[in-house]
């Protein structure tokens, strides 16, 4: 099972990860949006965050109005709280974003599985490639992210993929 689809690994992983868990327990996120799938992607998973970085929630939603009116009910009342709907590679997505105590929340939601939309898939290409290439490219990884370099186009540069980052990274083998 990918260790990805539960966030209970997060109890036992780095400070941030530590953190990450607590955040999202104390404000029940993975409870209130359970119909909806969530599942935590990003750069804090996989150990490659910043200190700006935020938490990523995906979730799969059917009715965007819904899900919006769901989001206002449940995290309205959080700090910065903002809400929108808008296309994102011409598919429909819903982005609500607040702050935590410790962090900045993102969910995400579109009608699409969330294990198959495109945040947690470049999530589990980017974990194998820090499998296969160890600490250095990782910490070089991190290097560029603190110069401001998103992280796909922090892969791609490392790995020297041409074209698009976000779609020649899920070509990645």
């Amino acid at each position: 099972m990918n260790q990805f689809l539960n966030i209970n690994y997060l109890k036992t992983g780095t400070l941030r990860q530590q953190l990450a868990y607590k955040e999202l327990t104390d404000l029940e996120i993975f409870q209130k949006l359970q119909q909806y799938k969530p599942l935590l992607a990003g750069t804090i998973p996989i150990d490659i965050d910043i200190p700006s970085s935020d938490l990523d929630i995906i979730c799969k939603c059917d009715n965007h109005t819904n899900f919006s009116n769901e989001l206002s009910r449940l995290f309205g009342n959080q700090k910065s709280f903002r809400l929108t709907t808008k296309l994102v590679n011409e598919i429909q997505t819903t982005i609500a974003t607040f702050d935590g105590q410790k962090f900045p929340i993102e969910i995400f939601g579109q009608n699409i599985e969330s294990d198959k939309q495109n945040a947690f898939r470049h999530m589990l290409v980017e974990h194998q490639i820090l499998l296969q290439k160890g600490k250095g490219f990782k910490d070089r990884i991190i290097a560029l992210k603190k110069l401001g370099v998103k992280t796909e186009p922090a892969f791609a540069q490392l790995l020297d993929l041409k074209g698009d980052p976000y779609i020649e990274l899920l070509k990645y083998k």
